[in-house]
């Protein structure tokens, strides 16, 4: 019989997590430094503070297990949106018709928090620590805009004036994302821009280039460095960044406890990191532990921008202009432009160094969708559970869906728990395109891909220097 009374499941404000969960001294391999591009060595923890916010470059290198939420954040957390519900989708189970069979879908729905996604997780913790440090600016970039959004919320929250450099193309098919991050008193400009010299290399050669997250990662730090109280806020791939959004996990941990399930799969969308990391890290700590040994962890990402299912495993650049550090990692490489797809939150060239390591390692899998697909599952989920995903959430509701259908034709039991890692409300012309038949599939061709490893700005790092 259908327990309709656990449809939602909740937690109480005081159950918000009171610490992070810091998976960095478990890694199955060292976690590898954050490297100088001037002089290809791990950077000093100066140039780090001079780039983002002191404490949380002391998150980035932690090797304490976990890492206490300050109270007053905590309290921001519960006034704002947290805890976040866990839904049982119990209406895509009947469409998929595995109502009444063991197969069980719940999803943890981020879409609730006051920009419609997981980014404020990281966005109000970053603005809190830099306003405890002086800074008056955060500058940013940002995809599809969710994280704008966030970073501009958090920066309004705390009176810190926030400016954000949002890919082109996403600027273009998302003008209700910049309606939202200027209500919050954000300052958003299309990139590549005029205002940088980086912005200026691709605007001259391009007015209508549609940009990348590298390009306008590239901006942004280099507009974060013309003043000693601006500092540059990342919403993705980092360590610290990560950190930051366990929150959601250790939420699901506790929710899934209520009704006594234990998750088989768990799975995210992945275009730096962060929501897959937030979901899996708490459990992934587990599995590394023994106490999860068959739990399976899937990361999806668009075939139109593969970096883990088709990228290569080593050091670069984390932007264009080769201004910010050099990371290891699976990358397309630093120079890749990605198809303007509408999952714009999921066109960045490379994937955060903790997913890459678990990746390498084989402690979680990777696989990629077209865009059409991923949209069809997108608008099923939405006549079936009533919210409308964000593009990149779509691709962990296919994957899910894929995996409750594969679980019933072998009968088997399976409990599958996704990241509903935002709404789709902003991200409509996606659906409109799909409806009239316009959106079509793209998929990065080898050639692309091996011509964007192969440029003679590769970095090469010896890692016996540190």
């Amino acid at each position: 019989m259908t327990d309709f009374y656990n449809t939602r499941i909740l937690l109480e404000p005081n159950e918000i997590p009171k610490e992070w969960v810091n998976i960095v001294p478990d890694l199955p391999a060292p976690m590898t430094p954050l490297i100088n591009p001037m002089d290809g060595k791990p950077a000093p923890p100066e140039l780090a503070f001079a780039i983002f916010p002191k404490e949380c470059v002391l998150q980035e290198v932690s090797q304490e297990p976990t890492i206490q939420i300050p109270k007053e954040l905590r309290e921001l957390y519960v006034r704002s949106y947290r805890p976040t519900p866990l839904h049982r989708a119990y209406g895509l189970e009947k469409e998929l018709g595995i109502e009444g069979e063991d197969i069980k879908i719940f999803y943890k729905n981020e879409s609730v928090s006051p920009t419609g996604s997981h980014k404020p997780n990281t966005a109000l913790a970053q603005a809190y620590y830099s306003k405890r440090d002086g800074v008056d600016e955060l500058i940013t970039e940002t995809g599809a805009g969710q994280w704008g959004s966030a970073l501009s919320y958090g920066c309004n929250l705390f009176d810190i004036k926030c400016t954000v450099y949002m890919v082109r193309a996403s600027f273009i098919q998302k003008p209700g994302r910049k309606i939202l991050m200027r209500a919050f008193n954000g300052q958003v400009h299309a990139s590549p821009s005029k205002l940088t010299d980086s912005g200026k290399y691709y605007y001259e050669q391009d007015p209508d280039h549609p940009g990348s997250l590298g390009i306008a990662i590239s901006e942004a730090v280099e507009h974060s460095m013309r003043s000693e109280k601006s500092r540059y806020s990342l919403g993705s791939v980092v360590n610290f960044v990560l950190l930051h959004q366990t929150i959601i996990g250790q939420e699901v941990k506790a929710q899934l406890q209520k009704v006594n399930a234990k998750p088989d799969v768990l799975v995210g969308c992945m275009g730096g990191g962060s929501n897959l990391g937030g979901l899996m890290i708490p459990f992934a700590k587990d599995k590394l532990d023994g106490k999860y040994p068959d739990l399976e962890i899937v990361g999806v990402e668009p075939r139109a921008c593969p970096s883990v299912n088709k990228g290569e495993y080593r050091w670069d650049y984390g932007d264009s202009a080769k201004k910010a550090p050099i990371l290891k990692m699976y990358t397309l490489g630093h120079n890749f432009i990605p198809s303007p797809i509408h999952s714009g939150g999921l066109r960045y060239h490379g994937m955060a160094p903790i997913i890459s390591i678990l990746a390498k390692k084989k402690i979680m899998s990777s696989v990629m969708h077209h865009q059409t697909e991923v949209i069809g599952s997108g608008l099923l989920f939405a006549k079936t559970e009533g919210i409308l995903p964000a593009p990149e959430a779509a691709h962990a509701i296919k994957e899910a869906i894929d995996q409750a259908l594969r679980a019933k034709e072998n009968s088997e039991k399976k409990t599958i728990v996704f990241c509903l890692s935002g709404h789709g409300f902003f991200d409509l012309l996606a659906y409109k395109e799909y409806m009239v038949g316009n959106l079509v599939d793209y998929e990065l061709p080898n050639v692309e891909i091996q011509k964007a490893l192969s440029a003679p700005d590769m970095p090469s790092i010896d890692e016996t220097r540190f």
